[in-house]
């Protein structure tokens, strides 16, 4: 069980904080789609939706790669540079 040990702590880290993230924007979202709009913001909540999620998206892999319990440094700096 040694090979699994640091696995433990990793998915502790990322999936609580993935959790409350991922929480956090949907309410945010909802409230937002909740709003009443005037004339020409319609299109507004979605061009403000879509690059904040692949923004989040990309900060929580990016995350979760440096989290991960690598053997060594060299691995994740390959890891990422093959991102």
């Amino acid at each position: 069980m040694t090979a699994l040990a640091g696995w433990e702590n990793f998915y502790v880290i990322a999936g609580s904080s993935a959790g409350a993230l991922i929480g956090l924007q949907f309410v945010v979202i909802t409230l937002i789609a909740d709003m009443p709009m005037r004339g020409g913001q319609e299109q507004a909540g979605e061009a403000f939706a879509t690059p904040t999620i692949v923004h989040f998206g990309a900060a929580l892999l990016l995350s979760a790669i440096l989290n991960a319990p690598w053997q060594r440094v060299g691995s994740a700096a390959r890891f990422l540079g093959d991102c």
